[in-house]
Order: C-alpha cells, then sequence, then structure tokens
C-alpha cells in the first residue's frame, strides 16, 4: 500500500518506496509484489476476499509518507476504514512510519506532531518486551528514523514493543497478526543520508546538528532484519 514517495534525489537513485522495502525483503519472499496507491481515490482497495487465505495476496506492507495523519484528509479516512476491516481477517499487516500511524489512528489510537520534535538518523532503540518481530535480539537495536509525527495515545489491546529518546511507541503489536513500526528497516546508510542531506536547513533551523546526524548514519542492519 503506497502512501508516500521517498524524496526526490532518494527516489532518482534508489527507486519508490515498494523497491526499497523489496529489496530489503529479498529472497525471503519468492512471490509477486502488487502496488496500491492508497492516495487514489479512484483506485479501489483490496476486498477481503482477495487477501488470504481465500484469496491470492497474502500480505499487506503499508509504506511510510510524507503526509500528516492529524490532517485526516480523505483517502486517509477511507485507507482507516478499510484497515478495521482488514485487521480482522488473518492476512499478516506490517506498517512502517506514516503506515505505523495510520494503524494506530484507525484502531482507536491517536496520532499527533511529536512535541519532543523531529527524529531523524540512525536512532538507538530500547525493546520493551519479547516479541517474534525483534527474534533473536535483546535489549538495544539501532534502526533508521525520519518522522515528525507519533503515536500519542495506543489502541484498545495493543502493545508497545520499542521506544527511544523522543518516541515511546516505535514498535506496536496491534493484533497477533498485525503490527507497526515507526523507524524505516527499509532505509539503509544511503538512504538515510539522502534524507539528511536534503533537509540539512530545516534540521538546522530546528537546533539539530545536521552534520553529525550525517555522520552517525549506519546501516542500522539489526532494524532493517526485523
Amino acid at each position: 500500500m503506497k502512501t508516500g514517495d521517498p524524496v526526490p534525489a532518494v527516489e532518482a537513485r534508489r527507486g519508490p518506496f515498494a523497491k526499497m522495502i523489496a529489496d530489503t525483503i529479498g529472497p525471503l519472499w519468492q512471490g509477486d509484489y502488487r502496488v496500491i496507491d492508497a492516495r487514489d481515490l479512484e483506485q479501489p482497495l483490496p476486498a477481503a476476499a482477495e487477501l488470504a487465505p481465500t484469496g491470492d495476496l497474502a500480505a499487506v506492507v503499508i509504506t511510510g509518507s510524507s503526509a500528516n495523519v492529524p490532517n485526516r484528509e480523505a483517502w486517509m479516512l477511507r485507507m482507516e476504514a478499510w484497515l478495521r476491516e482488514i485487521v480482522a481477517t488473518p492476512v499478516p499487516i506490517f506498517g512502517i512510519c506514516f503506515g505505523h500511524q495510520i494503524l494506530a489512528q484507525a484502531l482507536g489510537g491517536e496520532v499527533v506532531k511529536n512535541p519532543r520534535g523531529r527524529e531523524i538518523g540512525t536512532k538507538k532503540l530500547t525493546l520493551r518486551a519479547l516479541d517474534p518481530l525483534f527474534d533473536g535480539l535483546e535489549g538495544e537495536l539501532e534502526a533508521n528514523v525520519t518522522h515528525i509525527d507519533t503515536v500519542a495515545t495506543l489502541p484498545p489491546g495493543a502493545v508497545s514493543l520499542a521506544l527511544s529518546a523522543l518516541e515511546d511507541h516505535h514498535a506496536i503489536r496491534f493484533t497477533g497478526t498485525c503490527y507497526g513500526v515507526q523507524f524505516h528497516p527499509e532505509i539503509d546508510a544511503d538512504i538515510m543520508r539522502g534524507y539528511i542531506e536534503l533537509r540539512r536547513e530545516i534540521l538546522t533551523a530546528e537546533g539539530l546538528d545536521a552534520a553529525a546526524l550525517h555522520q552517525g548514519v549506519t546501516d542500522a542492519r539489526a532494524g532493517a532484519e526485523t
């Protein structure tokens, strides 16, 4: 489910989010990918019958976006209604950044602009609980992040699995088959540096050290392997 596009310089070099995600998944998935732009109100969203086990859609991945869930745009409201329907099915659902946030909003949580400010770069995350999502990891991991909104209130029944200095809910288990992560598993060091370079002036204006953020970037393999 495409909800946005990478910054232009990064997209020109590395492709859209769908390609980045597929590249990160690699040989772990041998099937095909289908890309649906959730922003296009004329493009129908998959019916529940198209989802596994009755249909041919085995899982749903929701991309990141520069859009903001608190803006409550028409396409977001349509998507939220659709998510409430498909979360009730057995199909696995995984939301990344904006995808993580819109899942939280759709299921009864609240997304707001983070009062602690923007979070960008390679960050340390602390795991709150054991979960198959972080199988083999303990304590802390590094992940690449870029966001200004946050899940301020968890939906009923959701469990927060990881946090950082600026983000209380970096990973959420919404149900046994539905997860969201605020970080970007598909963003490696090259992509992360591209975001920081593009936003250097904005970061400086916000009081952040763009040079230090740029220098501190890594591939964050633990986050990518989530």
